[in-house]
């Protein structure tokens, strides 16, 4: 396998280094941060009060991880219905859409007092969660076409900066508020803000869903269902995220058994997700002018692997280094591997579509993930066990990877 200094030569579109970025692309990109931050709060809000809601719900272990699970589940059985939704109503209207029903869910947690009311507003936030995450690739890959690299690590950033701020600032806000229900609810705000910024930078789009409809039919006979490198990069995508699903729903529960105070741990998480939003916009950029994303993807698959030894090893010495670069390595391979999903094909709608499936499978297989960690922690009484199976899976991965070479983007269907 090639280092990245010796890789593939630079991509034949040196147009990607050399053009500059025009006011109307930074407020495309200013858009896209504002509706990636709302992608990851609804889970990341929960782990830090996991101990306080499972008091007031009496929700079990395996209860509690549903309400990380079970949104991931809808983003993955949701995905797959993007091709409709860009067929009957457009990308523009499915991301708004996608954001309203996470604006109502979160909203609804105000009120919800049981676990099932909980439940239910994880399952319709995950809905809207997939409508954006399967249709606005699809809009950056025609938006940004020459840099497609840039725009994903952008969007990647931002969902994982939201997932830090929902773990950091819910527990902040519970307990000023004196109400686990408040530091749920109040990811209803940037939500509608969202909603608000994509309609008015969108509200003179109104040829969108006619063009898409035009436009799609090409992208619509392909079957990626009977399609081997269709399913790689939606089992590669699920397996990498399992390990973040799972560290969303556990990490802090995980450090509370140790002695770790609700807020230190809350923060824990947060510092995470910071190396991770940083990780998932630099890996990219680091990899855009090498056709060949193979080496970077394995780099970030062994910060993972680094960063669960130490957990498995050595918990308590520098627990924000094993965090931080379990994050960083996190970050990097989710965003880097929906890159090398949509260098698969120059078609921004047959890129999307790939893109839609790779999610859609990806993110059923990752919500299993936490549902195993927390029946282990239940029977064991620890999650060493849980940490051991997630690093073992990043050594798999590390084998895939191989097989993305890009000599295959041309026969893939």
């Amino acid at each position: 396998m090639n280092s990245p200094s010796s890789a593939n030569p630079p991509v034949a579109s040196a147009h990607y280094v050399a053009t500059a970025l025009t006011w109307r692309d930074a407020v495309w990109l200013a858009a896209i941060v504002v509706i990636g931050i709302n992608l990851r709060p609804l889970l990341t809000s929960i782990s830090p009060l996991m101990t306080t809601i499972r008091a007031a719900t009496g929700l079990s272990f395996y209860g509690a991880s549903l309400l990380t699970s079970l949104p991931v589940v809808a983003m993955g059985i949701g995905a797959f219905g993007a091709g409709a939704l860009t067929r009957t109503i457009g990308e523009t209207r499915g991301v708004a859409l996608g954001l309203l029903a996470i604006a109502l869910a979160c909203a609804a947690r105000l009120s919800a007092s049981s676990g099932a009311a909980l439940l239910a507003t994880a399952v319709l936030a995950g809905i809207g969660v997939a409508a954006i995450q399967a249709l606005l690739p699809a809009v950056m890959k025609q938006r940004f076409h020459a840099r497609v690299p840039l725009a994903m690590g952008v969007f990647s950033a931002s969902i994982m900066g939201g997932g830090g701020l929902g773990a950091s600032l819910s527990p902040w806000i519970s307990r000023v508020a004196q109400s686990w229900h408040a530091g749920l609810a109040a990811w209803a705000v940037p939500a509608c803000l969202a909603l608000v910024c994509w309609w008015t930078l969108n509200r003179q789009s109104s040829s969108n869903r006619a063009a898409t409809q035009n436009t799609s039919a090409n992208a619509a006979d392909i079957s990626l269902w009977r399609t081997r490198r269709a399913w790689t990069l939606g089992l590669y995508f699920g397996i990498v995220n399992g390990g973040y699903t799972s560290l969303v729903a556990w990490l802090p529960a995980f450090y509370q058994q140790r002695g770790m105070s609700v807020a230190a741990s809350g923060s824990l998480l947060a510092a995470m997700t910071v190396f991770q939003a940083v990780s998932a916009l630099l890996l990219p950029l680091a990899a855009a002018s090498f056709r060949d994303r193979r080496p970077w993807l394995v780099l970030g698959l062994l910060a993972q692997l680094f960063g669960l030894l130490g957990l498995i090893v050595w918990p308590d010495a520098v627990p924000l280094l094993w965090v931080g670069v379990a994050g960083a390595g996190l970050g990097g391979v989710f965003s880097l591997s929906l890159v090398t999903a949509m260098d698969h094909s120059a078609d921004h709608r047959v890129a999307g579509k790939l893109v839609a499936f790779t999610q859609g499978v990806g993110f059923i297989v990752a919500a299993v993930a936490p549902v195993v960690a927390g029946i282990v922690r239940g029977w064991s009484g620890g999650f060493g066990a849980a940490w051991i199976t997630l690093a073992v899976c990043v050594v798999a991965m590390m084998a895939v990877s191989l097989l993305l070479s890009p000599r295959s983007y041309g026969t893939w269907r």
